[in-house]
């Protein structure tokens, strides 16, 4: 398990390089931060002088040390279009859209995983038909459209939830939340909705699949041929074993959930990191555009380590096979 970890260290901080020289290219070939920060009518004095400050006179692999040296501390400098610093800048909008991204997950692993063992378990009913019909809906629609339904149908034609902002906040420290407030669960509620559709009928659509594929297998004839009840052979023979993919693409998902809310953040004029890097790509603000990218390579890097350690949990016969990589295998 040691090795396991240490081999996926190594790879996660690969993979962070390779992000963070990509991020660094912004820097050298999206616009002039000189000119984005002193205007077209500075003097060539000015420039210099700037250029000298920010280390832009310096060779590539140079700046390019210095850019990881600073990113290894969570320093990305100054916002182009703000004048504030970058760090601080993530430091307010991380904890919105980490959860509305918590919040959105839990929606789609607690209504997905039921609903999807619910219609393979009664396959042949017509309700769960009908659950898989009306899943093709939240697969096939665009995201911005069901938000906009939503806040059609339940704020402007019911008013029973707000449509835009995060609602009243509680300060933990240097951490915002607004699920400590009954006018932020009212604020998350249509957003977090929009942003699981999508994932919620993806994990059912999965978790029918694999159930089915596992109700078929041996061991659970084997384990009806003993007498065990319906009970403990479908959720403690076959759901078990249906959970290793579904780990896969909920922590899979989970990282799409905060990289790409941009879209939800947008339409419900959510505070979080979204609309942040909408603002910087505008602009255009490299520093910000080069944080997100670092701080989303590192979310989905973390997450796929946590899920491949999950996978003995969930699977006791990686653990009989050695690490969870070679178990897969």
């Amino acid at each position: 398990m040691l090795s396991f970890i240490l081999r996926r260290l190594v790879q996660a901080v690969l993979v962070l390089l390779v992000v963070g020289m990509g991020a660094f290219s912004l820097f050298q070939y999206v616009g002039d931060p000189v000119s984005n920060m002193l205007g077209q009518d500075a003097t060539l004095a000015q420039r210099d002088r700037l250029r000298d400050e920010l280390g832009l006179d310096k060779p590539a692999p140079v700046q390019f040390a210095h850019f990881v040296g600073h990113a290894l501390v969570g320093d990305f400098g100054l916002s182009l279009r703000q004048g504030r610093e970058v760090s601080a800048l993530i430091a307010e909008r991380l904890p919105a859209t980490l959860e509305l991204s918590a919040v959105s997950a839990a929606l789609a692993v607690a209504l997905g995983i039921p609903l999807g063992v619910y219609a393979a378990l009664r396959r042949r009913h017509w309700d769960a038909k009908l659950t898989m019909a009306v899943s093709l809906l939240g697969v096939s629609l665009p995201t911005f459209l069901i938000g906009i339904v939503l806040i059609e149908v339940f704020s402007v034609l019911l008013g029973w939830f707000p449509s835009f902002g995060r609602g009243a906040t509680v300060q933990l420290g240097a951490w915002t939340t607004g699920l400590l407030t009954a006018d932020g669960w009212r604020h998350v509620a249509l957003p977090a909705l929009t942003l699981a559709v999508y994932q919620l009928t993806l994990v059912m659509r999965l978790v029918r699949a694999e159930m089915l594929e596992a109700l078929r297998s041996d061991y659970v004839k084997f384990a009806r041929a003993r007498g065990l009840p319906d009970r403990v052979v479908n959720f403690g023979h076959a759901l078990r074993n249906t959970l290793v993919p579904v780990l896969t693409i909920s922590g899979l998902q989970l990282g799409s959930l905060i990289a790409f809310s941009v879209i939800t953040e947008t339409v419900f004029a959510w505070p979080g990191m979204g609309s942040l890097f909408i603002q910087a790509v505008q602009f255009p603000d490299v520093p910000v555009m080069a944080a997100y990218l670092c701080l989303i390579a590192l979310v989905f890097v973390l997450i796929n380590l946590a899920v491949d350690l999950l996978y003995v949990v969930v699977d006791p016969r990686l653990r009989v096979h050695g690490t969870p990589g070679e178990g897969r295998r």
